[in-house]
């Protein structure tokens, strides 16, 4: 199976003015692509060759897994952000929200944080754990919430990459405007796909 680079959803300068033109050019025409071009050569003659992205992540080590989990994370991390304003509209998502965090303010500030604090480079999410819990927490590198059975709602980039031609060392002032195109329509879709993706969880109340 031969991956390809799926198209960006918003044009490169849709961002503008929380991401430039020029960092959609270098991070998804360089850093994206370079990842799925590494992993196809990667990938040929091994038993991930034919598999899909998300099964070769469960399963591969090393640099094959590193180039999978990032193409995977870039994807998933494009379709996190909007050049439009979207709002909260489930109500089943609203209610999980308020139970673990108490509002969409305290999620907000208790993601930024997270992604202020964490040393190195990597990610900061949003997940859904088994059972029916969100979690933020921050991985390095590549790792992907994929491995540790969670699922993945929401993501900010905190490699240098993504945020340094607009914000220089300022990861706490990306942040605060990444919060400010989140896409939450594609954050409620990954949420209410559980069922249909053959993940169970429980919904807690408070």
């Amino acid at each position: 199976m031969k991956h390809e680079l799926p198209p960006l959803p918003y044009k490169k300068k849709a961002l503008e003015p929380f991401l430039s033109t020029e960092t959609l050019e270098f991070h998804y025409e360089k850093h994206h692509r370079g990842y799925v071009e590494k992993l196809n050569e990667l990938i040929v003659g091994t038993p991930y060759e034919e598999m899909a992205l998300a099964d070769l992540i469960r399963q591969a080590e090393g640099k094959i897994f590193n180039n999978a989990a990032q193409v995977w994370n870039h994807t998933f991390y494009w379709n996190c952000m909007s050049p439009d304003s979207t709002q909260l509209r489930s109500h089943d998502f609203q209610e999980i929200v308020r139970h673990n965090f108490g509002s969409r303010e305290e999620l907000l500030q208790e993601f930024t944080e997270a992604g202020k604090d964490y040393f190195g480079s990597g990610y900061v999410w949003l997940t859904l754990d088994s059972n029916g819990s969100l979690r933020i927490e921050t991985m390095t590198n590549a790792e992907n919430p994929l491995t540790q059975d969670r699922i993945p709602l929401l993501t900010a980039d905190l490699w240098e990459h993504a945020y340094y031609i607009d914000y220089r060392n300022e990861r706490a002032r990306y942040l605060n405007q990444f919060v400010k195109k989140i896409n939450w329509e594609f954050v409620e879709r990954n949420f209410q796909e559980l069922g249909s993706a053959g993940v169970s969880f429980r919904q807690t109340k408070a």
